[in-house]
């Protein structure tokens, strides 16, 4: 009995090609079943976790009464994060510093003063820098948030029960 015939079955009964989608199927089921890996397990998960500084500033907010919203930042101390568009969980508030919006204003001598914005609609936007304050993953490349880098440069989203703006960090400080 030849172990091949002509039309491509073993021993005449079992055609190769169903054989052969049998074993890749077998393999398959093996490889996703038996031998999973570490694709269930964050490499990150495993660090230890240190408490973090991020200063953020946010520049020309249009608000009606900044005032409310300081007071609000100082009665409600946290606040939820949002970095590339996914939450990174809640922070504390730990510093609001708001400065005041400046206009360039030349003088008769031809140097330039920095002075209050005299415009009236102004007094509708604001200025502030936030120091917020939490717990981070501290990898060779930087601080993890909530699944996320943070650096300078990296725009924050904050989001309370009232506000929702975007921020931009300008300093990261990893405290001991």
């Amino acid at each position: 009995m030849k172990l091949l015939d002509s039309k491509g079955r073993l021993f005449g009964k079992v055609s190769v090609l169903d054989l052969g989608a049998a074993l890749v199927i077998f393999l398959v089921i093996v490889g996703i079943f038996v031998v999973p890996g570490k694709s269930g397990v964050s490499s990150i998960a495993q660090m230890s976790k240190q408490p973090i500084e991020v200063d953020v500033i946010v520049r020309g907010l249009g608000i009606r009464d900044p005032q409310s919203l300081f007071e609000q930042f100082q009665t409600n101390k946290k606040t939820n994060i949002v970095i590339r568009n996914q939450p990174a969980g809640e922070v504390e508030i730990k510093k609001v510093s708001p400065f005041e919006r400046n206009t360039l204003v030349p003088q008769p001598d031809g140097s330039v003063k920095a002075l209050p914005d005299p415009r009236p609609e102004a007094a509708y936007y604001t200025d502030m820098i936030l120091t917020l304050g939490g717990e981070a993953e501290i990898t060779d490349t930087g601080a993890v948030l909530g699944s996320q880098k943070v650096k300078i440069g990296t725009l924050i989203e904050l989001e309370g029960k009232n506000y929702n703006f975007n921020s931009s960090t300008i300093d990261v400080r990893i405290l001991k």
